[in-house]
């Protein structure tokens, strides 16, 4: 599916709430630009039986209590698949993401820092970040240019 496609199927799915399916509009050139420098259309997300992103908490090497949340993206349903096989665990399936629908939850997740995209399949070395923070001040931007400054709800990311 391409990127048109995907974000034209973010704002049939959004609440017709007047508001939302306007916001999706105006965050598109956001998403396609993001997307557009990903390598694959889709990713591959882990998901429990509840259909909720498995997170992944990282440590830093050299100072163990800095920590961050983070959600992987796989190229390939096999590369999602053998990272369940390192783990182990039968309650975590894998599932087909468009890639703007990717970066359009990552907002929503709170707890969550960032998104690791796994780009080639077979390894991880191949990868590129997407801080939640900088997506939403990218959002916020993209939202101020299209709406003026007062008519942005605060908390809107």
């Amino acid at each position: 599916m391409d990127l048109e496609a995907q974000i034209q199927l973010l704002i049939d799915k959004a609440p017709q709430d007047g508001i939302t399916p306007q916001l999706i509009t105006a965050i598109a050139p956001v998403l396609s630009a993001i997307a557009s420098s990903l390598r694959h259309s889709q990713y591959y997300i882990l998901q429990d039986m509840d259909e909720r992103w498995v997170m992944t908490t990282l440590s830093n090497r050299a100072n163990p209590e800095l920590e961050k949340c983070v959600i992987y993206a796989y190229p390939t349903l096999q590369d999602g698949k053998a990272s369940i096989d390192a783990v182990s665990n039968p309650q975590v399936i894998v599932a087909p993401i468009p890639v703007t629908h990717v970066l359009f939850q990552l907002v929503a997740l709170e707890p969550v820092d960032s998104i690791v995209f796994f780009e080639t399949t077979g390894t991880t070395n191949n990868t590129v970040e997407i801080e939640r923070s900088d997506l939403q001040a990218l959002f916020q931007r993209s939202l101020q240019q299209n709406y003026g400054r007062s008519s942005i709800p605060p908390d809107i990311a």
